[in-house]
């Protein structure tokens, strides 16, 4: 069983900036993928960056340049810098491993990002 801990949301304005940070624990395949994911009420779920073990990152294409994916592999935490945050930033943002010799796909339980205009 994997657990993920998402801490870091909160409210901020416009221009500013939040670091979000997730922490998974138990049996945890060193082969996978850690990320974020986002969602408001009403629309999908999207992808915001993922990032595997071995350092690949992908990108929605409306945060490339503003926000940076980094992970510690030693502790199994992923982390999100978000710079120069906009108002359709705003969303639950979901943590988010895939194992990938397990095809096993975990989620957080999400953390608010509230950017004011």
């Amino acid at each position: 069983q994997v657990r993920l801990v998402e801490s870091g949301g909160g409210l901020v304005q416009a221009g500013g900036s939040l670091t979000l940070s997730c922490a998974a624990s138990g049996s945890i395949f060193s082969g996978n993928t850690m990320g974020w994911y986002r969602q408001t009420p009403g629309k999908q779920r999207e992808l915001v960056a993922t990032m595997t073990s071995g350092g690949l990152t992908n990108y929605r294409d409306s945060v490339k340049g503003r926000f940076t994916i980094s992970r510690d592999n030693t502790k199994n935490t992923v982390y999100l810098q978000m710079n120069s945050l906009k108002p359709e930033d705003t969303a639950a943002y979901l943590c988010y491993l895939y194992e990938t010799v397990w095809r096993r796909a975990s989620w957080g339980q999400g953390t608010q990002v509230t950017v004011s205009s």
